[in-house]
């Protein structure tokens, strides 16, 4: 086996990784998740601002100390949406590379969805007929497959951040932004037949975690829930309902989640009414996974100069 980190700089949050790979076979080791919105202001100005920037300098920091105690022998770092749509990403991911050690690989939409489909699937019978669902910050990633192979995989410019950033501004959201978020979100829906769903990351698993009525978020729980449509649109209109400070007090939403948990519930609600299904099983595997399955395969790390625009992003 050989053991890995993999790292995702999300739009909403960076995760950490750490496990055992042999093949296709994954033992995890541990797993973080910070909430570093690294995706703030990047659809409205193009940029990854200072600030959020900072945040996640702050939290690879922790993340590599973590790592190195754990004996990870090579680790990856893939960004996805907000890095794709900033002016400064490629920059950014440099100094990352070149401050912290770690690979970085900025992920087109489809090999993000195709990355995350790999880690969806492992361990588990080939996928049939099923949609994969994983909401991000910026962007969602719908992959279906049919007897085990990717049918399609497409990528949408509708995330948890970027959709309350364009239509949710009022605290609470009113009826009308509410309205014209979810039929922007019907708009990108490409026409599928699917006879159900998959879905990953954090707008799922919160919708989990109030569906099972759990105070705090507890992986082994939420993994293979399966969350029905009905109870989808209870939350939405609870939550949607409240302020941002009232989503805070709510048990089993993690604080960071709070401002964009609404949006995120709306991009999931507008997919399953669009595809009629009844109800979506929760995966804790996603495209992290598929990550470490990807650093597993890196050649080994080597010395050498800076890679271009290091230092230079913010």
């Amino acid at each position: 086996m050989t053991r890995v980190a993999a790292v995702d700089l999300g739009t909403n949050s960076t995760r950490l990784l750490v496990a055992d790979v042999e093949g296709d076979r994954l033992e995890e080791v541990t797993r973080r998740l910070t909430i570093t919105r690294l995706g703030e202001g990047v659809d409205e100005r193009r940029r990854l601002l200072p600030v959020p920037v900072a945040r996640v300098r702050n939290c690879l920091a922790e993340y590599r100390r973590e790592l190195e105690e754990l004996g990870a022998e090579r680790t990856l770092a893939i960004a996805t949406s907000a890095v794709r749509d900033a002016e400064n990403g490629e920059a950014f991911l440099g100094e990352i590379e070149w401050g912290y050690g770690f690979t970085t690989r900025l992920l087109t939409g489809e090999e993000e969805a195709t990355m995350m489909i790999r880690g969806v699937t492992a361990g588990r019978p080939p996928l049939d007929d099923v949609l994969v669902v994983d909401i991000g910050g910026g962007s969602t990633e719908l992959v279906l497959a049919h007897d085990g192979v990717v049918a399609l995989a497409t990528s949408l410019d509708v995330g948890c951040v970027r959709i309350t950033e364009r239509f949710l501004r009022s605290d609470p959201p009113t009826p009308p932004e509410l309205a014209a978020a979810g039929a922007y979100v019907r708009s990108l829906l490409p026409e599928l037949e699917v006879s159900s769903a998959i879905g990953v990351a954090g707008t799922v698993t919160t919708v989990a975690t109030l569906d099972l009525g759990d105070t705090e978020y507890d992986p082994a729980r939420t993994h293979g829930h399966r969350v029905p449509r009905a109870s989808i649109g209870t939350q939405l209109e609870r939550l949607a309902a409240m302020t941002n400070e009232g989503r805070l007090s709510v048990p089993g939403i993690e604080p960071g989640r709070a401002p964009v948990i609404v949006a995120g519930i709306v991009v999931l609600r507008e997919v399953m009414r669009s595809y009629g299904l009844d109800e979506i099983e929760v995966s804790e595997r996603d495209v992290l996974n598929g990550a470490a399955f990807a650093a597993a395969e890196l050649p080994e790390p080597e010395e050498g100069a800076a890679p271009p625009g290091a230092y230079t992003c913010c």
